[in-house]
């Protein structure tokens, strides 16, 4: 440069003038760092009830297991609500079935036609009458008329190979079972067919019989609804002469779950309050540095109100139990929750509506789980909790730390303009100059010589 100073003088004056804006930018990103483990804090806070509350939904205290002691025979499905626990037995004589039945043998289901004609039902309902045409008078396309003729049957086209000449049948069958669903299979009426078909074999509907406290009784179904109150029977296979035990039990494996489930929440809060508060390096002084939330008194607010709400006895609760000790959940040293699986069960098994009740108490003020989700709600709240507040007031920092930096950048962009013209001025005179001295020399050489 005919100045004689660097290229990039006015990067390097430029960079010098932006040391405060990489300042505000560090802070900034600090302040970004801090609020982004204030939100995750508030996520684990919050995971606290949110598996707490699964001890007091619709499967909390009510959830119950239905067992068999062969489920080849019957099983079963329960409503917790209504279910009552219990042991019970039952033998199953026989299974209901519907109706059906099953032509003679065709050599094939897709060619031979068998004729233009009805075929007629007699059901609970009256006589039923269904056309073939003989356009689709296949064996299968008898069996898709009778599906498409919504009369209450079913057909489909099975082949037998103990007929290895005519092993394709037609198997047609009533939709429901029991004696209030008989159909009988009358007649074919089926005219210039390539061959005759008749129903070869017939079966009534039947209703299903079963033993119960050695009182024999049928019921329409398979499905038996009011044999254990709340648990709906899945009769699969008739077994006579053998007796099914049942039972309907709390689950206590179910509950003791959800309950170490919020065990396992609450010490991940304090887990990451612990981790905050512990010696992570140190600073450019050599002087130890906690995380960076370490020494925050949000922190020692949270633990604090946890603590508190999870040690205080529980008032208002029609129950025995009235702390959460009692259940054989207890603080460790360090100041996590320890849940003695054997002394919960122990507890459980014993009284298991006095720990529903503890927990649960009136779902609106009372009950461990309200007590804990109203502190939860404190800490949370977006009008006026702790952890709110502290969110608002990071994210207003960051956005004034934003604005300053997006001031400067407007005011650093003007001076780098003024400079980069004052420069290139500066360039041109003294390119200006240099041209004229080199003039001057050149007509002093002339004239010298």
């Amino acid at each position: 440069m005919a100045s004689g100073l660097p290229p990039n003088i006015v990067e390097q004056l430029m960079d010098a003038e932006r040391i405060p804006v990489k300042q505000m930018e560090s802070k900034k990103t600090e302040k970004d760092d801090r609020l982004k483990l204030v939100k995750e804090l508030e996520t684990k806070v919050n995971d606290i009830t949110k598996n707490l509350s699964e001890l007091t939904n619709v499967r909390g205290f009510a959830d119950k297991k239905f067992t068999t002691s062969d489920n080849t025979v019957v099983d079963g499905q329960l409503d917790p609500n209504t279910a009552m626990p219990g042991e019970y037995s039952l033998e199953v004589v026989e299974l209901a079935e519907k109706p059906a039945a099953i032509s003679n043998g065709f050599p094939d289901k897709d060619q031979t036609q068998i004729g233009t004609g009805y075929i007629k039902f007699e059901t609970h309902e009256g006589t039923k009458e269904v056309y073939i045409n003989g356009k689709t008078s296949t064996l299968q396309g008898v069996a898709n008329q009778i599906n498409n003729a919504d009369v209450g049957l079913k057909a489909q086209v099975l082949e037998d190979r103990k007929d290895k000449e005519n092993p394709f049948k037609l198997l047609v069958s009533g939709m429901a079972t029991g004696d209030d669903n008989q159909v009988a299979f009358p007649k074919i009426y089926l005219l210039d067919g390539d061959q005759d078909m008749y129903f070869d074999q017939s079966r009534a509907s039947k209703n299903a019989k079963v033993k119960i406290d050695g009182f024999e009784i049928e019921l329409p179904d398979n499905k038996a609804k009011d044999l254990i109150p709340g648990v709906v029977l899945d009769l699969k296979s008739a077994a006579p002469g053998k007796k099914i035990s049942m039972s309907v039990k709390e689950n206590l494996e179910a509950i003791s779950g959800k309950v170490k489930n919020f065990v396992d929440a609450y010490n991940a809060a304090l887990g990451f309050i612990q981790k905050q508060n512990q010696i992570q390096g140190g600073d450019k002084s050599g002087n130890p540095k906690l995380g960076p939330l370490g020494g925050d008194g949000l922190l020692r607010t949270i633990e604090s109100s946890l603590r508190s709400a999870i040690l205080n006895p529980v008032m208002g609760v029609e129950s025995p139990i009235h702390r959460i000790n009692e259940l054989g959940i207890t603080f460790n040293r360090n100041g996590t929750l320890e849940l003695n699986q054997d002394k919960f069960n122990k507890v459980l098994n014993e009284n298991p509506v006095g720990v529903g009740a503890f927990f649960r108490g009136d779902s609106f003020k009372t009950g461990f789980v309200q007590v804990i989700k109203q502190t939860v709600s404190n800490l949370t709240n977006g009008q006026y909790g702790g952890i709110a507040n502290r969110k608002r007031g990071l994210e207003s920092q960051i956005k004034q730390i934003d604005q300053r930096i997006d001031t400067k950048e407007r005011q650093l962009q003007r001076k780098e303009d003024g400079l980069r013209m004052k420069f290139a001025n500066l360039e041109t005179k003294m390119s200006e100059m240099q041209a004229q001295q080199a003039k001057f020399a050149a007509m002093a050489q002339q004239a010298g010589g």
